[in-house]
């Protein structure tokens, strides 16, 4: 397997807070573009040429990677001009592609961070000789996921939709945004209209008796589908728990990056980010955070889990607990933001604005 498609869907809006122009894959994570560390991890499994189907700004993408070569890579791009649903997308890069018929091709969402041993996969797909192979990975509560049974050997049974009772929890596994198909399979979805996956072409190829192969590898999965799970994903690659060849230093409490400056008394931990040209001052504590490029954590201010904006400034003594700052916001300080706090860019909160503890 050499060729592998990239799904870079949905615009981001629950990182909106953050920045307005920036789409989600873009926002770095541990040092670097979030999708870095998708592609390096492709690259590392064996794979020279990845089409990414975008559904917008792909022209922040291809100035950025150009045109593959910095990562070992050959990449392509192609943006859908109205939503075309998870197969919609796939089939409309298949003109792209180079492999042959029987061929497996690899498929993977840009908004998963897995720890997926890829290799694993495609020789699931070739042993067992199936249409189509997934990953699958179980969680503890299911409840918002769909469902897909396999039997004993790993063949996937159904496509059960999000249980609504007990009784509906027949498995914890779930898919995990990650395929390999042969590439007939590709050319078979439908060409010009949306088409879901999950709900069409999986459930049409299984009632067409085609071979869906699951593979159950439960090593590190993170949906990065909110701010929180952003910063903790950033978190884990940083302290290595989320595996990635694109994280620029070596694996550890902190990261900090080239022109940063942190004071010798100040406390990083937690895998936290401090991003070029930022600023850490003396007797801050930043815990499990991402600080952007060129933004000031003043003298005793505490920040725990949170993502600080680019240029923004979080004033002395302030707390931030669970926080998004975004770019260039100014937090005056004595404030305490937690809870799931947003704070739009550009924004002013004065000193002694804002607090969620007792006066006491």
């Amino acid at each position: 397997m050499t060729e592998a498609i990239l799904l870079v869907g949905g615009k981001g809006t629950r990182l909106r807070p953050l920045t307005m122009h920036t789409p989600k894959p873009m926002v770095p994570a541990a040092g670097v573009p979030f999708l870095t560390h998708q592609l390096a991890r492709a690259r590392a499994a064996g794979v020279e040429h990845i089409v990414l189907a975008t559904s917008y700004l792909a022209e922040v993408f291809e100035p950025y990677f150009g045109d593959g070569s910095s990562l070992g890579l050959h990449l392509e791009y192609v943006t859908e001009v109205e939503p075309l649903g998870t197969g919609g997308a796939i089939r409309n890069v298949a003109s792209r592609l180079h492999s042959a018929p029987d061929e497996p091709v690899l498929i993977f969402n840009g908004d998963i961070l897995t720890g997926l041993d890829i290799e694993a996969l495609v020789g699931t797909h070739r042993t067992t000789g199936a249409d189509v192979s997934l990953h699958l990975t179980r969680v503890a509560d299911p409840r918002a996921f769909g469902l897909v049974p396999t039997d004993a050997t790993g063949r996937v049974q159904a496509f059960l939709e999000k249980p609504q009772t007990p009784e509906e929890i027949v498995t914890d596994q779930i898919n995990a945004g990650a395929y390999v198909f042969n590439r007939s399979v590709i050319d078979e979805i439908p060409a010009g209209r949306p088409v879901s996956v999950e709900r069409e072409t999986f459930p049409g190829l299984l009632a067409a008796g085609a071979h869906l192969q699951g593979m159950v590898d439960s090593t590190y999965w993170l949906d990065l589908g909110t701010p929180q799970a952003f910063v903790r994903g950033s978190a884990d690659l940083v302290l290595g728990r989320a595996p990635s060849p694109a994280v620029p230093g070596r694996c550890g409490d902190r990261l900090v990056l080239d022109g940063a400056e942190v004071a010798p008394d100040a406390k990083l931990t937690g895998g936290t980010v401090v991003g070029t040209g930022a600023r850490v001052e003396p007797g801050a504590m930043v815990d499990g955070s991402t600080v952007l490029d060129g933004a000031v954590i003043e003298a005793g201010a505490v920040v725990r889990d949170s993502l600080v904006g680019a240029g923004a400034r979080i004033g002395a003594r302030t707390v931030l607990d669970g926080a998004v700052i975004g770019d260039r916001a100014q937090i005056g300080p004595d404030n305490e933001l937690r809870a799931g706090a947003r704070i739009w860019c550009d924004a002013r909160i004065p000193q002694g604005a804002i607090r969620f503890s007792s006066d006491q």
